[in-house]
């Protein structure tokens, strides 16, 4: 049996989600404490407690740590209703990168890595960062990973540099991706040299925030960082995990994460959507109003089949995950399909805005600009087709 029915307290929860955002996030969109480099940690404290005053904190943490413990479909309805502000999940607590490294804690890091690092950032105290993408080649292709850890026999001295890391500046709860190198204090210790994930306090020693990078997106807290570990040093107790299983900690965390970003820019282009219908029914141009003229309707009507085609792609893969599978192949497809076709409506609802629609005059030139760079979040769009077309050859 196929169901897409939405079970009534979740439909009740998420018109309470929706609503919260539009009463008392919506507001905060023409705070100036909403900076190029996203919101300050000021205004993402006063969001956050805004959120915690209607119990709407951090839902989807398991329930064991404070949460609900929200299935994927779940998360997927209350997401996208965030998500009708960019500010939305941010005063949930449930945006990248916060939302993902969440998740990642959660499964693999020890009782006291999660009373230390995890559950401050769950009560919405502090933020954190997942520190792997580099200048010279490491992102999209982490094994091209250049930063090094070296073990000394009592701790590991972390070398490197990476950038495009979201939130760095002001964040506590750090994971590092670095690749541990072969040595004989190594071998003595029994540990496994290759990437390895390393978990510690942002204002360790020599963890340098060179700058905050100027980028078109302005959805996430304090920007992308460009940083530089200086022989960070770090003891046994910073490991996360197994040393050597970097790589398939991340594919843990990507997969998901994927989808919860597709989650809350589904909302995000809905309320692009909903301000250029409006604009279109009172906006008039020879003799009547805009939309009744076909190129404008027609827009209209793609994006609404976009909005419709996303939502469905995003479900699959949730009910895929919630029976168990680790959908990466779906959540691939999803987080390529829904990128492109949420720009598309982005881009059409600029369209249909005209003058306004490159404007502050609404928040769909904000809502363009970050979606298109939804397009690279968690892997480009042709790194997905290139492994949906790998697993298409493999049959």
């Amino acid at each position: 049996m196929i169901d897409f029915s939405i079970p009534a307290e979740l439909v009740a929860e998420r018109d309470r989600v929706r609503q919260f955002v539009i009463d008392k996030i919506v507001p905060f969109e023409r705070d100036p404490r909403l900076t190029a480099h996203g919101p300050t940690d000021e205004l993402r404290q006063e969001l956050v407690e805004l959120a915690r005053a209607e119990k709407l904190l951090t839902v989807q943490a398991p329930e064991a740590l404070g949460g609900r413990g929200l299935t994927h479909i779940e998360q997927a309805v209350i997401y996208e209703a965030a998500g009708w502000s960019t500010l939305g999940p941010i005063a949930m607590n449930c945006a990248a990168p916060d939302e993902g490294n969440m998740f990642l804690l959660s499964k693999i890091a020890n009782p006291d890595q999660v009373e230390r690092y995890l559950a401050p950032v769950i009560a919405g105290h502090q933020r954190s960062v997942f520190a792997m993408t580099e200048p010279d080649g490491a992102g999209s292709d982490p094994a091209q990973l250049a930063t090094e850890a070296v073990f000394d026999g009592e701790n590991f001295v972390v070398n490197g540099r990476k950038w495009l890391i979201t939130g760095a500046n002001g964040a506590k709860t750090w994971i590092i991706m670095a690749k541990l190198v072969e040595g004989p204090h190594l071998a003595d210790a029994g540990l496994q040299p290759g990437p390895t994930l390393f978990l510690t306090d942002g204002d360790q020693p020599g963890i340098v925030i060179e700058r905050t990078m100027n980028t078109m997106d302005r959805n996430y807290v304090a920007g992308h960082g460009v940083v530089r570990f200086d022989n960070l040093t770090l003891p046994t107790s910073a490991l996360l995990g197994d040393t050597g299983q970097a790589l398939r900690y991340a594919q843990l965390r990507l997969a998901p994460a994927r989808l919860t970003h597709c989650m809350r820019w589904l909302g995000a282009a809905e309320r692009a959507q909903s301000i250029a219908v409006e604009h279109a029914r009172t906006r008039t141009a020879f003799g009547k109003p805009i939309g009744e003229h076909e190129g404008v309707s027609f827009m209209l009507a793609d994006n609404e089949v976009a909005l419709h085609q996303c939502r469905l792609t995003i479900w699959h893969a949730c009910w895929l995950m919630d029976k168990g599978e680790k959908a990466r192949h779906e959540s691939s497809m999803a987080k390529s399909f829904v990128s492109e076709e949420l720009f598309k409506v982005a881009d059409r609802c600029v369209q249909v805005l005209g003058g306004i629609g490159i404007s502050d005059e609404t928040v769909v030139e904000m809502i363009f600009r970050d979606i298109r760079a939804f397009r690279l979040y968690d892997g480009p769009t042709e790194v997905h087709k290139y492994a949906i077309g790998r697993h298409v050859l493999r049959g």
